[in-house]
C-alpha cells in the first residue's frame, strides 16, 4: 500500500501544513486507557507505519497509559520527521483504568507540560490542548498559564477540548487558540454548532471518537447501501464523510493494529459523491 494520507487535503495548523487525516494515540495503552498496550512492539509499528502513509498529525495526551502513549510515540519517531506534527492534552488525572478527573490548576498543567516535554523528547509542543476545563478554576487562570508557557517557547500553539461556542470565545479573549477537538461522528452531531463556528473561523475540528456510525451501517442503512456503491468499509464511509463535511475537519481514528490503521489511512482516497455526503449529513 501506498501512502494515501495526502488524498485528505491538507490544514494549517499550529505553524504547519498536515494532511487533514491524522492518528489519534489512545489505543496505544492498555484496557480502560490504562498501563502497557498488550504488544508494545506492535504499537511502536502503528505508529512508524502511519506516518510512512503520509500521516503527519499525531494527537496523544499525557492521561493516555497515563503517559504511555507520549512514550511509544517518542520511541517510535524519535528524531522526529520534519513534516510530523503531534498534539497533546493536560488536565485530566487518572487514578485508575477508565477512571479520568479535571485537574485545571495552574501549577498542575505547567508540571504536565514540562514532563509531556520530556516524555516526547522534544523542545517544544506544537499543539497544546487543554483537555477539559476545570469548573473549579478561573479559565483565565487554566489558559494564561499555557500561554505563558506558549510565551517562553514551550507550547507553539494552543488548542481546547469538549468546549462549545460561549467556551471557545471566552478561551478566544485570553489566548490566540487554534483548534478545537470534540466528540462528532455520523451518530452523533451535538456538537454541530461547534463545527459550523470552527468552519466559519477557520479554526481545526479534531473530531474523536470519529468513525462510530451505529444503526445506520446495519443491513438496509445509509452507510450499509454507500458501503455496497463504494466498496469501502463502514468505518472508511464514516471517515470520508468527516473529511467532506468541512475544510477544517482532522479526523484521529485510532487503532493499536497496523492492519486497522491501513484500513483507516485508506479511507482518504474514498470519494463520496455530493448526494451521499448529503444523504448521510441527512441521516441523523
Amino acid at each position: 500500500m501506498t501512502a494515501v494520507a495526502h488524498q485528505s487535503g491538507t490544514f494549517t495548523v499550529a505553524g504547519k501544513t498536515v494532511h487533514r487525516l491524522g492518528f489519534g494515540a489512545m489505543r496505544l495503552t492498555g484496557p480502560g486507557i490504562w498501563g502497557e498496550p498488550a504488544d508494545r512492539d506492535e504499537c511502536i509499528r502503528v505508529v512508524r507505519r502511519a506516518v510512512e502513509l503520509g500521516v503527519d498529525f499525531i494527537d496523544t495526551a499525557d492521561s493516555y497509559g497515563p503517559y504511555v502513549s507520549e512514550e511509544i510515540i517518542r520511541e517510535a519517531l524519535q528524531p522526529y520527521p520534519e513534516q510530523v506534527l503531534v498534539a497533546t492534552k493536560a488536565g485530566f488525572v487518572r487514578t485508575g483504568p477508565g477512571e479520568w478527573h479535571v485537574v485545571g490548576q495552574p501549577k498542575y498543567l505547567r508540571q504536565e507540560v514540562e514532563l509531556s516535554l520530556r516524555r516526547l523528547g522534544v523542545e517544544r509542543i506544537d499543539l497544546l490542548q487543554l483537555h477539559r476545563i476545570d469548573p473549579d478554576v478561573p479559565l483565565a487562570d487554566q489558559l494564561g498559564e499555557l500561554k505563558a508557557l506558549q510565551d517562553e517557547g514551550k507550547i507553539g500553539a494552543l488548542g481546547l477540548s469538549e468546549v462549545s461556542i460561549e467556551e471557545i470565545k471566552a478561551a478566544r479573549e485570553i489566548a490566540d487558540i487554534v483548534s478545537v477537538q470534540n466528540l462528532y461522528n455520523l451518530n452523533y452531531r451535538k456538537s454541530q454548532d461547534v463545527l459550523d463556528y470552527c468552519t466559519e473561523q477557520g479554526l481545526g475540528f479534531i473530531p474523536w471518537f470519529p468513525i462510530a456510525s451505529g444503526e445506520l451501517a446495519e443491513p438496509g442503512g445509509v452507510v450499509d447501501d454507500i458501503v455496497h456503491a463504494t466498496g469501502a468499509t463502514p468505518a472508511q464511509v464514516a471517515l470520508a464523510w468527516l473529511l467532506a463535511v468541512s475544510p477544517v475537519v482532522l479526523p484521529i481514528p485510532g487503532t493499536s493494529k497496523v492492519a486497522h490503521l491501513e484500513e483507516n489511512v485508506a479511507a482518504a482516497g474514498v470519494e463520496l459523491t455530493a448526494d451521499q455526503v448529503a444523504e448521510l449529513t441527512a441521516a441523523v
